[in-house]
């Protein structure tokens, strides 16, 4: 697939890999491929992301926020549903057994284990579902526009159209309708 890609959007494989190794977590997801197409501050797609306010640095400090409050990539707010409060139990265990004692060794915060020992071996990070799909949704929408090289619009209507990941909820929570980006990304693939 990455044959596929022109030099800017393969430029965000290794731009992501970075971001994630940079926040200390063991997996690529959504977040960090949004994270490395936000290094891309020329291509047209990107710049409707950067238009709207959410540039690089903003959306850095988004998936943190998001993160301090749930550093399991658990879903807070499908376990506020049933009464589980994830901030009360955070304070409740560091009250118990003392500030970090959630983090994984050196700090890092304890994340899924699903492919971390793929990620002691060869330093490899696996990517989530979330974000194979992301990069299938790519491919799709290229095809359907009867294109043949995969841009880092078609990632960020990728992006978009899988609708679950942490990406999306940083464009929402920053105020964009994930629609109003669709439209708005269309038109700079050509």
């Amino acid at each position: 697939m990455l044959e596929r890609f022109t030099d800017d959007a393969r430029r965000t494989i290794p731009l992501a890999l970075t971001e994630a190794g940079e926040l200390h977590h063991t997996h690529v997801g959504t977040e960090h491929l949004l994270l490395g197409l936000l290094h891309l501050t020329d291509d047209p797609a990107v710049d409707v992301l950067i238009r709207s306010g959410l540039d690089l640095e903003t959306a850095r400090a988004a998936v943190l926020r998001l993160l301090a409050g749930n550093p399991s990539g658990v879903d807070a707010q499908a376990l506020g549903t049933i009464g589980i409060d994830l901030t009360a139990v955070r304070e409740a265990v560091e009250a118990a057994f003392g500030p970090g004692a959630l983090d994984g060794p050196g700090g890092d915060p304890v994340e899924s284990r699903r492919g971390s020992r793929a990620s002691r071996i060869g330093g490899r990070k696996p990517w989530t579902r979330q974000t194979k799909k992301v990069l299938e949704l790519a491919v799709r929408e290229t095809v359907a526009m009867g294109q043949r090289a995969i841009r880092p619009g078609h990632l960020v209507l990728g992006l978009i159209g899988e609708n679950e990941g942490m990406a999306v909820q940083v464009m929402r929570d920053h105020g964009l309708d994930p629609a109003a980006v669709r439209a708005a990304v269309l038109p700079t693939l050509g």
